[in-house]
């Protein structure tokens, strides 16, 4: 088999034997994949990943010694391989240790491994792997610790003239970033971001930049 064709390697780290043979028997069934190593601990996982070079690495997180500890070893000695969780912890803690760790999938044992193969694939073309209530809970960490620069208004004739970009230029402009800043920020040209600030100043009627600022904080309390 030519090196283009190889299965895509995976190393099953679980103390709980019975659930290293039902993924085994899921990713065996399907020639994509092959089984590298399958170990008890985190200890065993580290050397065997070092040892295989696995594709894919699929911890459970509370085996002995700690999948999210080899998470953390497997992700600095092997940063091309992916690390996936499977585990039947939901606790917030551990997802986003994992997450921390260098995770790039989230799984819980309550899913079918009948569609393990269709998800490990994506992993490996780099798409994270995620229940869908659990993305709930990251979003909402995320939203509850980032700033939200866009505040409700009194006054929803402000928002409704503005797209989505132009709020969000303006914002930044309110909190004194630079147009050079603003740019770097959302990843755009310095004259895109002079357009949105012109379309700005034109839609909300006032005689400049400065004067859509002071419009902005009054609206918002910014």
């Amino acid at each position: 088999m030519s090196s283009q064709t190889r299965p895509i390697q995976v190393l099953i780290a679980d103390d709980h034997a019975p659930s290293r043979d039902d993924i085994r028997r899921a990713l065996e069934g399907d020639d994509r994949f092959g089984i590298c190593a399958s170990v008890a601990d985190a200890a065993e996982a580290i050397q065997a990943a070092v040892r295989e070079l696995p594709d894919i690495c699929l911890l459970d997180v509370r085996m002995p010694g700690s999948g999210l500890a080899a998470a953390w070893e497997i992700a600095a000695r092997l940063p091309k391989a992916k690390i996936v969780m499977l585990t039947v912890s939901d606790d917030d803690d551990d997802l986003f240790a994992a997450l921390r760790a260098g995770a790039d999938g989230y799984l819980l044992k309550t899913m079918n491994l009948r569609g393990l193969p269709a998800v490990l694939d994506e992993v490996h073309s780099g798409a994270a792997a995620m229940p869908g209530e659990l993305v709930a809970r990251v979003l909402e960490r995320f939203r509850g610790r980032e700033p939200r620069w866009r505040r409700p208004v009194a006054d929803d004739s402000l928002g409704a003239r503005l797209t989505s970009r132009e709020w969000e230029v303006l914002a930044l402009l309110a909190h004194g970033m630079s147009t050079s800043g603003i740019a770097r920020k959302l990843v755009l040209s310095n004259s895109a971001v002079r357009v949105h600030i012109a379309s700005v100043v034109r839609k909300l009627g006032v005689c400049d930049r400065t004067a859509a600022i002071d419009l902005f904080r009054e609206r918002t309390g910014a």
